[in-house]
């Protein structure tokens, strides 16, 4: 794999994810063996590494990296848990979760994003991720119960068919609110239960779908 940007992907590590409180030893080691650059678009691959999000077409974005490992280390994810991800943008953290995960399952809207998230893992081998282009509020009943659930798109409350689909004892993150704020929100299936705890405030592209947000609703 190429060795492009190696120096600046450490950087982003220590500098934005390290430094700010993010811990977990196999995130951090996840986020720096895995090359950012081959998700964003040629053109912006000089920014790849920098404190913000990108765009990546069709309205989408790439999430910033210190919020990618936040969301991930909020997920708990453990060697063999299978994961589901709504909204697979570019590919880079469903990529992410695939380094800590037995399998994971990522759904997006766009078929054109879909394919480019597809592409984008096969470049960097992320054999054990799938992404089916669907609507992702649905979620893949057809391969539940999931141990984890992330949500990388902005949604006004949790589609009930994602908590169906959360195994006891699995957590869900998801940016829950309005179309241009959200607080990111963990979830905790214990047995017909769920607990949640806030972690802070967010900004994501809204969740579109049949039970988030419609295409043509007002930004609140």
């Amino acid at each position: 794999m190429t060795e492009e940007f190696t120096h600046e992907r450490h950087q982003m590590v220590e500098r934005q994810i390290r430094a700010r409180g993010v811990s977990d030893t196999r995130v951090l080691s996840a986020m720096r063996d895995l090359p950012r650059h081959l998700f964003v678009p040629p053109g912006l691959r000089a920014a790849s590494y920098g404190d913000h999000p990108l765009p990546i077409g069709s309205g989408q974005t790439i999430s910033q990296p210190y919020i990618v490992a936040v969301m991930t280390e909020l997920l708990e994810v453990e060697p063999e848990d299978r994961v589901l991800e709504i909204g697979s943008g570019s590919g880079y953290q469903a990529a992410i979760l695939g380094k800590l995960a037995h399998e994971v399952w990522s759904i997006e809207r766009l078929p054109e994003i879909a394919d480019m998230a597809r592409q984008n893992l096969a470049t960097v081998g992320a054999e054990n991720v799938h992404v089916v282009a669907a609507n992702g509020t649905l979620g893949l009943p057809e391969h539940a119960p999931f141990d984890a659930i992330i949500i990388t798109a902005g949604t006004p409350s949790v589609p009930q068919p994602l908590f169906d689909q959360l195994a006891d004892g699995g957590r869900l993150v998801a940016p829950v609110g309005g179309r241009e704020l959200q607080f990111l929100v963990v979830y905790t299936r214990q047995g017909d239960e769920i607990i949640h705890r806030s972690w802070g405030a967010v900004c994501f592209v809204p969740l579109i779908g049949r039970h988030g947000w419609e295409e043509g609703d007002l930004v609140l």
